[in-house]
């Protein structure tokens, strides 16, 4: 599944299209994805401006003029693809191959945007995780939404806040860093990365690091620092690319070649003076790469 920076990718090629953009004519070519299509979700859409392309977390939020707002959601294999009048087939060269077949075209937006340029944008999602909901007001008062944490860039999380947030948590600090509620939008691979960065084991208990006491302190400041700029990385480089994910261009990102722990078991630790390997365990069901000898 995209992880936030992928997300914000996503959101970043979409943008000079559709933000300001008129929705001239809108097609759900299939009833469903993951949920239901709201109730005349083509109709209530032709016409509106959109006003705003925010993120939440891994969510897609797009403003309507006089509402509804939309909330999108990716999926696993979920994709925008523009097309104009000089690009008809989709740009970029592959490494991961991503659906072109109309059969998994699911929603439909023409739209024309402030100079009048006029584009297509397609959806397409072959595996049919992905949705799209309506919000009658914000988009953070949807339940979805409304939990979650705190967003992992910028400046607003850091070591106090960090700290106020795992103090007396007994869980393992990974699952503690993958909980929703607490800090919105990061997944597996950059939480493992993150903790690489800051040198923290993904089994210690999250609640050491909140102690009161210089090291603590030292420990949940170095983690929000490693947690922002792992994801400010990514997000520069376009992503990760990981199985079918892709830009909206087509292109791919390639924040993959950098990565220090993910998908790197049994190779040496890159961190200068270890010496120690990647192992690979499991958490909670999911794959967890880390250096047992400089995390601690």
């Amino acid at each position: 599944m995209p992880e936030l920076p992928e997300v914000e990718t996503v959101r970043r090629g979409l943008e000079p299209v559709l933000e300001g953009a008129r929705i001239i004519w809108a097609e759900a070519r299939r009833p469903d994805l993951r949920f239901p299509f709201p109730e005349k979700f083509a109709e209530r859409l032709t016409g509106k401006t959109i006003t705003a392309l925010g993120r939440r977390a891994k969510y897609l939020t797009m403003d309507l003029e006089g509402g509804p707002a939309l909330i999108c959601h990716l999926g696993m294999s979920g994709s925008f693809r523009i097309e104009t009048a000089d690009a008809a087939e989709m740009p970029g060269v592959f490494h991961h191959e991503r659906s072109k077949s109309s059969a998994h075209d699911h929603v439909i937006f023409d739209v024309a945007s402030r100079d009048g340029t006029c584009s297509r944008v397609v959806f397409n999602d072959p595996r049919r995780f992905g949705f799209m909901l309506f919000c009658e007001g914000p988009p953070d008062t949807h339940p979805m939404l409304a939990g979650l944490g705190v967003e992992p860039t910028g400046n607003a999380l850091d070591g106090v806040l960090l700290a106020s947030l795992l103090k007396g948590r007994k869980s393992p600090l990974k699952a503690a860093l993958l909980d929703q509620r607490l800090i919105a939008g990061l997944g597996n691979i950059y939480v493992s990365e993150a903790l690489w960065r800051a040198g923290l084991s993904p089994l210690r208990e999250a609640g050491t690091i909140a102690k009161a006491g210089k090291k603590a302190g030292e420990q949940s400041r170095g983690l929000a620092v490693a947690v922002r700029s792992v994801i400010a990385d990514a997000i520069a480089a376009g992503g990760s690319s990981l199985r079918d994910y892709m830009q909206t261009d087509g292109s791919l990102g390639y924040f993959q070649h950098s990565f220090a722990v993910y998908d790197r078991e049994g190779e040496p630790c890159s961190k200068p003076g270890c010496g120690g390997h990647i192992e690979r365990i499991t958490q909670s069901g999911r794959s967890t790469f880390y250096c047992r000898t400089c995390q601690r």
